[in-house]
């Protein structure tokens, strides 16, 4: 083991241990950086190269954990974190096959006991090694950690501002949270060191591959498909008839009011692009491989089911439109709607591959997920959703103040610009959230220290007393209708 990989990992226990106990923020950052540093020392000593794959993967991993430090919302960092986590297990690994990208992405997972042994000895060589200079070494940094107290201690106790910088700046560490912080200590150096040595020793996972499946005939193969691109047409076809129709005239004949046909609408469609898309993978492995004639077919059906499941998942989105303009943006709605379009990516990038080629297939197909989550926890889901039932509000004075109260801190630079009391029915639960927290900065998110500036000290007080009776307008009317029970803002 090169000895800068065992200060990486030290240093990552530690950061560790003193970081990540109020929370997350700029402090995965912290963390992550001299994990993929051990990482990298041990890979160039073992004589691996850094190729371009490996290193789109380690850097969008650090970038998808820049997400929690911006944004206070929980579920888009989750996101964000696990995507990172997988990211960073591609590039140890170096996969490239469908089933090797799968495995590799958690393949940092079985690195961890063969690692514990591997650092032990490391650790144990080169303490047999160099006795005398790790001496030194641990001298030098007792020397230098007792100066640093002391002084330290002295000038806090002289200037107070010089003690309010100090404590803003050091981890609050105290004596009844020590064992959580020594478990988050040895969790980041296991990680590291897992880093470490799946870098020198990466499972080559390509190796384990699937075999196709028995060709079929032409015939057998390409009715079945045949029949479904015509089905599909059909569809289509109707769809293109209610758009110069009118969706007035198609609900009178259906008897479905505005919500079922737009929300029922969008569920069944999301699913049929999920299905195609299991249909095309059967199809491909099943496909006839004949020579030039058969790849023509191939091309041919599956490029018009790819081409008209395209203008299934515009059709998804634009029935999700109509919906959330009448009754709202929620989390759910704006989480669907992000995979219904990553899926309308991933027809795209099949029939890329159908016209040049499905060697990058898997690749581009991680890629774009990744930057799918990406994408998602910069543009702030909570702080979209505040600002479309705000902007809704002007436009049809009906809101759900209720599921509003429930959003993230992202959400109050919208909620703070409607009237009152909606405003401060909305922003009670954010603000009674922000009083009690007392992370340090590296645990708050920009989102929180922003919405921090906005409200500052403010107390909402009398203005929340009669917040039950403020949802309105069309939201309340639709989930009272007789013929429509379904609650708009129901997740279900």
């Amino acid at each position: 083991m090169p000895v800068a990989t065992l200060w990486a990992v030290l240093a990552t226990g530690l950061l560790s241990a003193l970081l990540l106990g109020e929370g997350i923020g700029l402090n995965l950052l912290f963390v992550a950086v001299p994990a993929a540093l051990a990482a990298y020392f041990t890979a160039r000593a073992a004589g691996r190269r850094l190729r371009p794959w490996t290193a789109v993967w380690a850097v969008g991993g650090l970038a998808l954990l820049v997400v929690p430090a911006l944004r206070d919302a929980g579920w888009p960092s989750f996101l964000a974190i696990v995507s990172a986590f997988a990211l960073g297990s591609l590039a140890l690994h170096g996969s490239r096959g469908w089933l090797g990208m799968f495995l590799g992405s958690l393949g940092l997972l079985t690195s961890v006991a063969e690692s514990l042994g591997w650092g032990a000895r490391g650790v144990r060589d080169r303490m047999a090694g160099s006795r005398g200079r790790w001496g030194v070494v641990f001298r030098s940094t007792v020397v230098a950690a007792v100066l640093l107290i002391v002084f330290g201690a002295l000038f806090a106790s002289a200037d107070a501002a010089f003690a309010d910088v100090l404590g803003s700046l050091m981890p609050d560490v105290s004596v009844g949270d020590s064992p959580w912080r020594l478990f988050l200590g040895v969790l980041g150096l296991v990680g590291a060191l897992a880093a470490a040595y799946t870098a020198a020793a990466p499972v080559r996972w390509d190796g384990l591959t699937v075999r196709p499946g028995k060709v079929r005939g032409r015939l057998e193969w390409a009715l079945p498909l045949v029949v479904l691109n015509l089905l599909f047409a059909a569809f289509l076809a109707i769809q293109l008839t209610v758009l110069l129709g009118g969706y007035d005239k198609v609900m009178a004949e259906t008897d479905l009011s505005y919500s079922q046909y737009a929300r029922e609408g969008f569920w069944q469609l999301l699913w049929a692009t999920l299905l195609t898309l299991l249909v095309i993978a059967l199809a491909l492995r099943w496909a006839p491989r004949g020579g030039a004639r058969d790849r023509t077919l191939v091309r041919g059906v599956l490029g018009t089911l790819c081409l008209l499941t395209l203008v299934v998942v515009a059709s998804a989105l634009r029935r999700m439109d109509l919906y959330v303009d009448a009754y709202g943006l929620t989390r759910l709605r704006i989480s669907v709607a992000a995979v219904e379009l990553w899926l309308g990516v991933v027809l795209v990038l099949i029939m890329a591959a159908g016209a040049f080629g499905a060697k990058m297939l898997p690749r581009a197909v991680a890629a774009s997920a990744a930057v799918g989550v990406l994408a998602f926890g910069l543009i702030s889901p909570d702080g979209l959703i505040a600002e479309q039932n705000v902007a809704r509000y002007d436009r049809h004075h009906s809101i759900d103040v209720e599921y509003l109260r429930g959003l993230s801190a992202d959400a109050v630079p919208a909620l703070d610009t409607l009237p009152e009391p909606l405003r401060s029915c909305a922003l009670e639960e954010i603000q009674r959230s922000l009083r009690s927290s007392d992370e340090p900065w590296y645990a708050t998110s920009w989102g929180e220290a922003r919405a921090r500036d906005i409200l500052g000290d403010w107390d909402p007080g009398y203005r929340t007393r009669d917040c039950s009776g403020l949802d309105s307008g069309d939201n309340g009317s639709e989930r009272g209708h007789v013929d429509d029970p379904y609650d708009p803002y129901d997740p279900y």
